[in-house]
């Protein structure tokens, strides 16, 4: 029996937005649930204060630093890395067995569990290269993880730059890698900032690999080579050992505010930076 197209359009249309409002429901249940259970610890006290008796009580200051210091070492490390690497694929390359193996292996590592990375730096970098739990381990270990997303994305958005602006750009005299700077990477930015806050977004709430490598001490950090605890660490112990389950909403709520502001910045900067070009 053939369905009708019109029959057929309907039905996708209604499959379609069914999916999308089952998603926006499920994100905006467990954003209230949290935000409404964690919105009555926030005050001044509570982001500005130290934790006591072992985050029973106090604030979650110090987690706030390590939260920002850790996500930011990673971008710093990862983002050169990643860019420098999709424009080799993409500009410098022709597609080969080579560059086949380097997207799988990019694809692998995307997929390998966070657990297996925290495992790796704390081999690696914590006790082979003797750096200790620290900023430095945690970073490393956090740029590692986010290196294929950087890759990945800024490779599709290199690939969506027309042909033309490259043929133009040789016309006109222009070396690859002048044509890569000035023409392919400016149009290209808007994708690869999307990467890098992506990145950024897995990094704030990464739990295994940072309590493995960054470690989750209390105090605030003098150094990069300083133990330092995220708040996703935070809240995941006082959830697990039962410290404080009011103290643990309120991190939740901080974490999920640092989420969101980071994609609304994300967003904020592609469409500003999309309508100067324009």
């Amino acid at each position: 029996m053939r369905i009708p197209p019109r029959f057929s359009q309907r039905l996708a249309i209604a499959f379609l937005g069914g999916a999308t409002l089952v998603t926006l429901v499920i994100l905006v249940a467990i954003i209230v649930f949290i935000l409404e259970k964690g919105l009555l610890v926030l005050g001044w006290e509570f982001l500005f204060s130290s934790p006591k008796d072992m985050g029973r009580a106090g604030g979650i200051f110090p987690t706030l630093i390590g939260t920002v210091l850790l996500p930011l070492l990673a971008i710093i490390i990862a983002t050169p890395l990643g860019v420098s690497t999709s424009v080799y694929l993409t500009e410098y390359t022709r597609e080969s067995k080579t560059t086949r193996v380097i997207r799988f292996g990019t694809d692998c590592l995307a997929g390998i569990p966070s657990i297996i990375f925290g495992l790796f730096g704390f081999i690696f970098f914590v006790t082979t290269l003797g750096m200790g739990w620290s900023i430095m381990s945690g970073g490393l270990t956090l740029a590692f993880m986010i290196l294929p997303t950087i890759i990945r994305t800024t490779e599709e958005a290199i690939r969506a730059v027309p042909k033309s602006y490259r043929e133009v750009s040789f016309s006109l005299g222009a070396t690859r890698w002048q044509t890569t700077k000035r023409v392919v990477l400016p149009n290209a930015l808007p994708g690869i900032l999307t990467g890098v806050m992506l990145g950024i977004g897995r990094s704030i709430g990464e739990t295994a690999a940072v309590i493995f490598t960054a470690g989750s001490s209390l105090r605030i950090p003098e150094s990069v080579f300083d133990s330092t605890r995220t708040m996703a660490v935070h809240f995941y112990i006082l959830a697990r050992e039962g410290i404080s389950t009011e103290n643990a909403y309120g991190t939740a709520a901080v974490l999920i505010i640092a989420v969101l502001a980071v994609n609304l910045l994300a967003y904020w900067l592609m469409n500003r930076f999309i309508a100067r070009r324009s």
